[in-house]
């Protein structure tokens, strides 16, 4: 009897932890990864109003001829594009991708700066995001297979391109993710500006710093209830895993006083890369800021960099 006590017991307890965990785990995919709420069911995540910088605004579309694209992802979500055309004959092709809780239109500055040297630019909006179809945001896993849809869309289209890759933040570790994959030969140079090593160290970084609750069994939890939820693990949005494995030029950009990425995670990326790359590190750069701290070097850099691959 006492044996089917303390059995009794012991699965009361394992029940109830276990329930605990879901419930935290739930909480915070909720927090971090949901879009939409019952007032606006295109709201970004929750997390993002607290560790974005609200000062970061729309950017002003360009003034040149555009047009919508839509592409559908590999599990069924409509995602929505802008083709930026420029005003002169050019097979050259950059896709310009924003970061966590942004949209497209926040790299719409980017997209100015490729048009005046002569490329049709395209700026998507990533699922859950913007006019894209999506409930949760994967921290560039899924995203990177809708970039590399959009990589054919462009091909299609005009089968001579030479396309760039430019991305910030989550867009650059979406790059990064896409990069590692069998891309077709038109894909030239990756630029990633303040990219990630992985999600996962990003999500202890802010679990603490907001929470202060340590990552162990927190994020183990989030992890597998990331898995049921929405269909990932956290843990595998890690460019840092794939670095060996992308073969194209790579630029690596990184503000010297980003908080959200430090700035020691793009040297752990550079490291780890064994392609032909360069790093450009900005002095007084926040997270994302660079090219507005030092917009002169910022481009300048990008251009001589992508030139010297064309």
């Amino acid at each position: 009897m006492k044996n089917k006590k303390m059995l009794a017991w012991i699965f009361t307890v394992l029940f109830v932890l276990g329930a605990i965990g879901i419930y935290i785990g739930n909480y915070f995919i909720n927090f971090a990864l949901q879009r939409g709420n019952d007032q606006d069911k295109t709201a970004v995540p929750v997390a993002c109003m607290q560790i974005l910088d609200p000062r970061v605004k729309k950017q002003d579309e360009p003034s040149v001829v555009k047009e919508n694209w839509t592409i559908a992802s590999l599990d069924g979500l409509k995602l929505v594009g802008t083709h930026f055309a420029p005003n002169v004959s050019s097979d050259k092709w950059v896709i310009v991708v924003h970061g966590y809780g942004r949209e497209q239109n926040s790299v719409w500055d980017i997209a100015t700066k490729y048009l005046s040297e002569g490329y049709h630019v395209l700026t998507p909006d990533l699922r859950a995001s913007g006019k894209s179809e999506g409930i949760y945001l994967s921290m560039g896993l899924l995203e990177s297979d809708d970039i590399k849809l959009w990589i054919d869309e462009i091909i299609a289209k005009d089968p001579q391109a030479k396309i760039i890759l430019h991305g910030v933040s989550m867009g650059a570790a979406t790059l990064m993710l896409t990069a590692e994959k069998d891309l077709p030969s038109q894909v030239k140079v990756l630029i990633e500006d303040c990219g990630y090593t992985s999600a996962y160290t990003m999500f202890i970084m802010q679990l603490e710093k907001m929470f202060g609750l340590p990552s162990f069994p927190i994020m183990n939890i989030v992890d597998g209830v990331g898995r049921l939820k929405a269909g990932y693990f956290i843990s595998d949005a890690a460019p840092i895993k794939v670095m060996g494995k992308i073969k194209i030029p790579t630029l690596f950009i990184h503000g010297e006083d980003d908080e959200l990425a430090p700035v020691s995670m793009v040297d752990e990326l550079y490291s780890a890369a064994t392609c032909e790359k360069q790093i450009l590190r900005v002095q007084n750069a926040e997270h994302a800021d660079a090219r507005k701290v030092d917009a002169d070097r910022y481009y300048g850099t990008i251009f001589k960099f992508i030139n010297d691959k064309l």
